[in-house]
């Protein structure tokens, strides 16, 4: 049985970002697989849902982060030349983030471009770094691309610049879109600047499962909350009691897919997005990807996007590693 999708007649009922609501109707129509991009999953209450994911036991890829910036954040601020900006992809909190600008303070005055698109997240760093009196947080509310042709058109002659893309959201492109995203930053970035880049490494699939489907729930409810995004911002209809979250392999992919799984045949009205569309029992609404890299092949996506990979560390308990990425003339 196809999809279908019927325009429904009439204005929208709440005001919302044009762009959410064009990505909206364009993924939830996509055939053969019904989609809804991951970037959305970060509103106010989605931010604060991925932050208590972050402390489950069975998520250790933040805490290998943290762990990996705390022991080697000087030794990656001494690898960059001074005066250095740090600016940052999809900040959130800042939390992890504040190894490096302690580390850069105690060697300059620290200037800090936070890029997210959530507004949530850009007051909740401000806050988190608020007493690091030697780094002026400035916040820009874009997406990745945008925010960083803002840092680059706002630096001054002979700053370097620290991009960092830390935890695993590379993770969220194939392996083709990664190399061309990381090309396309490599563009906008000028000789000596240096790409800290996040990885989350293959491990065994009862780890990886566990990871993306906790026993407490904590995931679900931050899956789920994208389809309470819609009825909250778009006025749709999701009923999420029946929608269930889940967590699955693709092995050929080498990634962990999150969907939305409808627990009936059911229809749904998203007024914002003219839409409604017919779900079949069991049909999904793929909501994010996370793909996992070996170690091995870092280097090579480093040169197929026009980076030299100079440094990479792992982590001891949970393989995971973060890459320091140089452009070079």
């Amino acid at each position: 049985m196809p999809l279908t999708s019927t325009v429904l007649d009439g204005t929208s009922r709440t005001a919302v970002d044009p762009s959410f609501v064009d990505d909206v109707r364009s993924s939830l129509t996509r055939t053969p697989q019904r989609e809804l991009p991951s970037k959305y999953l970060y509103d106010a209450l989605g931010s604060k849902l991925f932050e208590a994911i972050t402390l489950l036991p069975e998520y250790g890829l933040t805490r290998a982060d943290e762990r990996i910036l705390r022991t080697h954040s000087r030794a990656i601020v001494a690898s960059m030349p001074s005066p250095l900006i740090v600016a940052e992809l999809g900040s959130g909190t800042g939390r992890k983030t504040r190894w490096i600008l302690e580390a850069l303070a105690r060697r300059e005055c620290a200037l800090y471009y936070p890029i997210d698109i959530s507004p949530a997240a850009l007051e909740a760093c401000a806050a988190e770094l608020g007493d690091l009196e030697s780094v002026r947080v400035q916040g820009i509310e874009a997406n990745y691309l945008d925010g960083l042709e803002q840092v680059a058109s706002s630096r001054s002659d002979g700053d370097s610049l620290l991009l960092l893309f830390l935890g695993s959201t590379i993770g969220n492109f194939d392996r083709a879109g990664a190399v061309g995203f990381l090309a396309q930053v490599r563009d906008r970035l000028l000789p000596g600047d240096g790409l800290l880049l996040g990885m989350d490494l293959e491990k065994p699939l009862e780890r990886l499962i566990d990871a993306y489907d906790d026993p407490a729930g904590v995931t679900a409810a931050f899956n789920l909350n994208l389809l309470g995004r819609l009825n909250r911002e778009m006025g749709a209809d999701f009923d999420l009691r029946r929608f269930r979250h889940e967590a699955r392999y693709n092995s050929n992919a080498r990634r962990i897919e999150m969907h939305a799984v409808s627990l009936a045949d059911q229809t749904v009205s998203i007024p914002a997005a003219g839409l409604r569309i017919h779900l079949r029992n069991n049909e999904t609404i793929w909501t994010e990807a996370s793909h996992k890299f070996a170690f091995d092949e870092i280097p090579s996506i480093a040169g197929q996007a026009g980076f030299v990979c100079e440094h990479r560390w792992v982590d001891s308990e949970w393989p995971f590693a973060e890459s320091l990425f140089r452009v070079v003339e």
